[in-house]
């Protein structure tokens, strides 16, 4: 895989070329910015892309929050480690952004990954359909990871409910007990479908679940006829994910805005 042609690729398919990836969202394009707009704050909605210079970068920061500020919507400045200017990290924090942890951007071509994986004796994939579902894979993320995921509960219900095919959630079970979830978004006309989630119970980690969890979604994504995952992976899962067969384009940093 050439890194550097992927990398273009995914900025085309999934940044300048985005699509909503909600029911009821919005993408809006204001000179060198892409931006997502959820129908309310409890969607997702940040700035994608950006194609800013030295002597403009400034204003763009300025007209995003003065946006999403009218709208009432905290919001999340996508900063990836090849944009410009080189130091918009800085001019997003001056003006009242907050760096959230970051990330790597890894993408693996499907067809070149390493999807051999089994599931520990006792535990089975269910398939997230209705509402009884999406709690199971709150409460894995809630244990995975000790934080609130109202917000994840109410985007993947209205996506189940009103945009079915551009989603496919999987909880992995113990029994009764959830242990793992992850998703696997299936956004049309692009050649990437992105993984999302995937945190295991600390006791359960270390066992190859997030691993067959991986290669799960990634049949999924191949049946459906996609050719690349992407991921933001954490330093946790970066290095499952390089055994896999993923690549490390750039790093992704989340810059919020609370207004």
């Amino acid at each position: 895989m050439d890194h550097a042609t992927v990398l273009a690729l995914y900025d085309r398919d999934l940044r300048e070329g985005l699509r909503p990836d909600g029911p009821g969202a919005r993408v809006e394009r204001a000179g060198n910015v892409v931006r997502h707009v959820g129908r309310s704050a409890r969607d997702w909605n940040g700035v994608v892309w950006s194609a800013l210079e030295a002597d403009d970068a400034d204003a763009a920061i300025a007209e995003q929050v003065a946006r999403f500020g009218a709208l009432g919507h905290p919001f999340e400045w996508k900063l990836y480690g090849h944009d410009r200017p080189a130091d918009l990290g800085r001019r997003l924090a001056a003006a009242g952004f907050t760096p959230e942890p970051e990330e790597t951007l890894m993408v693996g071509e499907i067809a070149d990954l390493d999807l051999d994986a089994v599931l520990p004796e006792g535990v089975r994939l269910h398939t997230v359909t209705d509402e009884a579902g999406v709690d199971l894979m709150v409460a894995a993320h809630r244990r995975a990871f000790g934080t609130d995921h109202d917000e994840l509960r109410h985007r993947v219900l209205a996506q189940l409910a009103e945009a079915p095919d551009t989603l496919v959630a999987v909880v992995a079970l113990a029994g009764a007990e959830p242990v793992c979830a992850g998703r696997i978004e299936l956004l049309p006309g692009t050649r990437f479908a992105g993984l999302f989630g995937g945190g295991t119970a600390e006791e359960w980690r270390g066992r190859g679940i997030y691993r067959a969890l991986v290669a799960h979604r990634a049949r999924v994504a191949a049946d459906r006829g996609y050719r690349y995952l992407h991921v933001d992976a954490s330093s946790e899962s970066r290095p499952i994910l390089e055994r896999l067969g993923f690549a490390a384009l750039t790093t992704t940093t989340p810059y919020v805005h609370e207004h």
